[in-house]
């Protein structure tokens, strides 16, 4: 373990997906500053992030960004301790530049780079805001990318209880959204739309809801039903705009349903009464209200990151980066190793 008098300053970079983001941390003083520059722009007109366009962007954006964080807050790389990066799970090419930064610019300054899960940091996020997490709890970590819930009983000791089979929630709003002829990125897009929405006129199934002892998600049936619904309101020329905002009230009913429905299961199965959700589908508003709600039955708690905490960001990183470079766990060959498919109960401990 690191023994040290001064206070450590960890830069963090995250480029798993399409955010580009610096963020600077410090172990006595917290959070410094942390800065997002969004993809969503580019990516609209295809309707889902182009992986060489995002990795593009990012080699265009990651160090100006870098360096006009640094300047705004008075500090110079020389203050630096250590870099924090995401190296997995996200898009290989934008991994990858994230990475090579990071370790290039940690060996010119003859200090340590650490490699970070990206997950790992969505679910400790809430740490951000001053309070440690009280542990063991449940994690639900639903994003564009992945969909699961996590046991957690310490920092770095993360048991998959549930996972999606096929498409993650987020990716479930985004396919949606474009059957709707919606923006990207679906998610912010059915929710406002659905909000015009009138209930019950449309139902649609809450995959393996059934299975009692099965934490799994399933969302692509659920997008086939969206399809099959519009392709028969479009024959019989029925696809009004109000009916548009009902099947997106539907659509949005459906998939937060199923995701506090197999949380609530999570709590029955290990009697853990402590929630964290998480992750870019974690600022749903309907999500966050009716999970409050429904788990208040069972006198669980539900912590939240705030809504910009929950996107993709560096700050996660860069708090995680500082965990794991107290605990001696830098990488000082500067390897440049990602890993698009890192499983989060593959991950060394952290001892605390």
């Amino acid at each position: 373990m690191i023994q040290s008098k001064k206070t450590l300053t960890i830069l963090g970079i995250e480029t798993s997906c399409d955010e580009t983001a610096a963020a600077v941390i410090d172990s006595g003083k917290g959070l410094i500053a942390h800065s997002i520059f969004s993809q969503a722009t580019l990516h609209k007109k295809f309707g889902g992030v182009v992986p060489e366009l995002a990795s593009r962007e990012h080699i265009k954006k990651l160090l100006p960004l870098i360096d006009e964080l640094l300047y705004s807050n008075e500090l110079q790389l020389k203050d630096i301790d250590a870099i924090a990066y995401t190296a997995g799970p996200g898009l290989v090419g934008a991994l990858l530049v994230g990475s090579v930064l990071a370790n290039g610019l940690a060996f010119s300054l003859g200090i340590p780079s650490i490699s970070i899960h990206h997950m790992e940091a969505h679910l400790l996020a809430p740490i951000l805001e001053g309070d440690d997490l009280e542990m063991p709890f449940i994690a639900l970590l639903v994003s564009g990318g992945h969909t699961l819930l996590v046991e957690v009983q310490k920092k770095g000791s993360y048991k998959i209880l549930g996972q999606t089979l096929d498409d993650a929630a987020g990716e479930a709003f985004d396919k949606g959204a474009k059957l709707l002829d919606l923006d990207y990125p679906g998610g912010p897009a059915v929710a406002q739309l659905a909000k015009s929405g009138q209930r019950d006129v449309y139902k649609f199934p809450r995959p393996m809801i059934k299975t009692k002892n099965n934490l799994d998600f399933s969302f692509s049936g659920l997008k086939t039903a969206l399809m099959y619904k519009i392709r028969e309101l479009n024959k019989e020329q029925m696809l009004t705009n109000q009916i548009k905002a009902d099947l997106a009230l539907a659509y949005e009913d459906a998939i937060v349903g199923s995701l506090i429905h197999k949380t609530d299961r999570a709590i029955e199965v290990t009697g853990i009464k402590s929630v964290v959700v998480a992750g870019g589908v974690g600022a749903n508003q309907k999500l966050r209200e009716n999970m409050k709600f429904k788990l208040a039955k069972r006198e669980a708690q539900v912590t939240y990151p705030k809504i910009e905490f929950c996107t993709d960001n560096a700050a996660m990183i860069a708090l995680v980066g500082l965990f794991r470079y107290q605990q001696g766990m830098e990488n000082v060959d500067y390897q440049i190793e990602v890993n698009p498919r890192w499983s989060i109960d593959n991950i060394y401990q952290i001892n605390s």
